[in-house]
């Protein structure tokens, strides 16, 4: 998977990618980020990628030339299966739709600053809009890089064990069951017999009971869906 990523302020997304299980990745040749600083397609000398809003207000607004220019030089280069724009107002990110999106092949994101970006970027280039939560960040690099690894963890091959993402939270609208590890005893606090039973069927069966029963006291809106 390829995924491109425009932003005004690309040091804020150094560290996401070059760690951990986005770095594994990326080493393995499964997952490529290239962060594409806006300036680039600046308007003049000065760099400038934002302007004042028509109607008055605080806050600047990212214009759209520059926007144009890199969302065509980036789409020349390959046909993108998505372009997504991070934003409060989009569609909330959830599991399934991070499933869905570790299917594609290539993926572009922008990141809104200031008060965002102008409407008409958002009516013509903007295939999906997507929202990690509500409320209201400094920038979209942060949720680009919550989506990115939502995104990036799922590709086959990233994760050591594929299994294991099979059984995190939201995957079969559950919250994972509880887990543990030694010592048996902590404090007084023991593991549960069942996980030390050997028994694949009984664990298996008590795992679901307690996630069943985990999402019904925290999340039993996930029940309904």
């Amino acid at each position: 998977m390829h995924i491109d990523i425009i932003s005004v302020l690309p040091e804020l997304l150094a560290s996401p990618f070059e760690h951990s299980i986005m770095k594994r990745a990326q080493d393995k040749g499964l997952l490529t980020v290239a962060v594409h600083h806006l300036r680039k397609w600046a308007v003049n000398e000065y760099g400038q990628v934002d302007d004042y809003q028509y109607g008055g207000g605080a806050g600047m607004v990212m214009m759209c030339e520059p926007l144009v220019s890199a969302i065509t030089e980036l789409s020349a280069n390959r046909q993108f299966d998505a372009i997504i724009y991070v934003t409060p107002d989009g569609k909330t990110l959830n599991q399934r739709m991070a499933n869905t999106l570790s299917l594609k092949e290539n993926l572009l994101i922008i990141c809104g600053h200031y008060k965002g970006i102008d409407e008409r970027i958002r009516q013509k280039y903007v295939t999906l809009e997507i929202s990690i939560g509500d409320y209201v960040l400094s920038g979209g690099e942060l949720a680009a890089a919550v989506l990115v690894d939502s995104i990036g963890r799922l590709l086959p091959g990233v994760l050591n064990d594929e299994t294991s993402a099979l059984t995190d939270s939201f995957q079969d609208n559950l919250l994972a069951p509880p887990v543990y590890t030694r010592p048996v005893d902590f404090e007084g606090m023991k593991v549960p017999e069942v996980l030390m039973s050997g028994n694949h069927a009984k664990i298996e069966e008590w795992r679901y009971e307690q996630a069943l029963q985990r999402t019904k006291d925290r999340r039993p809106d996930l029940l309904t869906d």
